[in-house]
């Protein structure tokens, strides 16, 4: 049995307040939407990419803005319409001429910062969309054979508008798999919008300064790496992924009927990657099972193709990823490795 080294107190604390800092400062930029910041929070300390979905007006913009005030982070914002080119998003050679001599020059697109907006990305075109795919899984981009790296850290948040459907292409699942978080953005109540009518004048977001440097993030993610993974929680992560494929012993009778096709082994690193980032932020050096269950719907939702059937019986994702967390025990039958 291996040694376990877990994060010293003062360490977790220094790492929880880092989070706790972008926490409180985007509860002031967006009212009433805590759970879905936490996940936000979430996603950048385990340093994925998010997919904001939500009707318009929510914020889902100005939250993207006022991360990279908070952050202190070189950002850039892409419309995303059906004519837009890759070219456009990753940049391309320009011809220059210099003491005489004509050359190509590759001038960098608006990818290359550290947080790119990707505002309804589902509205530009399939081979637009496919040019986000290296940038966002390896921090890279190639043109004309050329490979030239993004800076870091690299994120994108993405918006999608779930209600309009003409002028639209659906993001394939190969796509939807480079997104470590897919995020509901709730509408919020009448309390919030009075509130919202009473301090802001046309809705103007308040003034923000940095709360994170860059030593503070980069400190952040090594904290992060070293949050503990128990031999517990990672079988019952790698059992839950397992039972989101139909033809799995392991997945419930009821889903079998609603999913055409599980996620990918992606998911299982996204949830212990995440998790480690839910447990620092509530203050823990080691991964619970409650962090899985916390970061489930975020995690695995978008990552499952689901049967025609499934919409037909008012299924959605969401109640599918409760399907599996019911049906799967937290404790597998036997020991685990570490008690073995």
């Amino acid at each position: 049995m291996t040694e376990t080294t877990l994060l010293p107190p003062e360490q977790t604390a220094r790492g929880r307040a880092i989070l706790d800092r972008l926490r409180v400062a985007l509860n002031e930029l967006l009212l009433g939407q805590t759970a879905m910041l936490d996940l936000v929070v979430i996603a950048l300390g385990a340093r994925g990419h998010i997919l904001l979905e939500g009707l318009p007006g929510l914020g889902k913009t100005e939250l993207v803005k006022g991360l990279s005030r908070l952050l202190g982070l070189s950002f850039r914002r892409v419309q995303f319409t059906p004519d837009l080119l890759p070219s456009d998003v990753t940049g391309g050679l320009v011809l220059e001429e210099q003491d005489g001599r004509r050359t190509f020059t590759f001038r960098p697109g608006p990818i290359f910062a550290n947080l790119v907006l990707a505002d309804e990305i589902n509205r530009a075109s399939p081979k637009t969309q496919s040019a986000m795919l290296e940038a966002m899984q390896e921090r890279r981009v190639t043109v004309f054979g050329d490979t030239h790296a993004l800076p870091s850290p690299f994120f994108v948040l993405a918006t999608q508008n779930p209600i309009e459907l003409e002028g639209t292409y659906p993001l394939p699942e190969a796509q939807l798999d480079r997104f470590l978080f897919k995020v509901d953005v709730p509408a919020v109540g009448a309390e919030v919008m009075s509130a919202i009518l009473r301090g802001r004048r046309h809705g103007a977001a308040p003034e923000q300064s940095q709360v994170c440097s860059a030593e503070d993030l980069a400190s952040l993610f090594g904290l992060i790496d070293a949050v503990y993974l128990p031999d517990a929680v990672a079988d019952y992560i790698g059992r839950l992924v397992e039972a989101s494929h139909p033809d799995s012993a392991r997945c419930p009778e009821r889903a079998r009927t609603l999913i055409r096709y599980g996620a990918s082994p992606r998911a299982a690193i996204t949830l212990a990657e995440a998790g480690r980032a839910s447990a620092l932020l509530a203050g823990r050096p080691n991964v619970d099972f409650a962090d899985v269950e916390k970061i489930a719907l975020a995690a695995l939702g978008h990552r499952l193709v689901l049967q025609h059937t499934a919409r037909i019986e008012g299924m959605a994702a969401r109640d599918v990823v409760a399907l599996l967390l019911e049906a799967t025990p937290k404790v597998a039958a036997a020991l685990p490795r570490e008690f073995a």
